[in-house]
């Protein structure tokens, strides 16, 4: 499946769009990690949780949750949020 790479983890995969599979977000992250060492580091925290400043989207719906499931076709938007004033 697709996933876009936000531009602050760009160091990481070197372009916005990469290839990954998982049949759940979980899984997604582990299989970036393994192409893309300590990605999934910036993503989520030791705690197993996603950091407070990502969003994720799968097939333009939000999802809060490490175990959504995921299909071949489906699409993946990492999305860093903006903060400050």
């Amino acid at each position: 499946m697709k996933v876009l790479i936000p531009s602050s983890l760009l160091s990481y995969t070197g372009t916005n769009w990469v290839e990954a599979e998982g049949a759940t977000l979980a899984e997604l992250l582990d299989h970036l990690d393994r192409h893309y060492p300590g990605i999934r580091f910036r993503i989520v925290d030791e705690q197993n949780r996603m950091r407070a400043h990502m969003r994720f989207f799968v097939n333009s719906e939000q999802t809060f949750r490490l175990d959504h499931p995921l299909g071949p076709t489906d699409q993946v938007l990492l999305v860093q949020a903006l903060s400050g004033g």
